[in-house]
């Protein structure tokens, strides 16, 4: 009666991954790691571009924002 599709989708995904993988096998390991670091520098340089100032500093460690929960280190909450 009823007949699920299989979404075009999910074939045409996993048909460019498997392009995508063969592409990359298929390249000298000098295209390889020009290809990572082209990566890397165009993620760096979005990471900069949009990623606010005090997130940077949350996750690169540096922690100056100042809490105002009651519940945390050095608290005098009781119970």
């Amino acid at each position: 009666m009823f007949q699920k599709k299989m979404p075009a989708g999910g074939i045409l995904l996993a048909g460019l991954a498997a392009y995508a993988y063969y592409k990359y096998s298929k390249m000298s390991p000098e295209e390889k790691s020009n290809l990572v670091s082209d990566l890397k520098d165009k993620g760096q340089k979005l990471y900069e571009q949009y990623v606010p100032e005090d997130v940077r500093d949350m996750l690169s460690g540096k922690s100056n924002m100042k809490t105002n929960s009651q519940f945390g280190e050095g608290s005098a909450y009781t119970s």
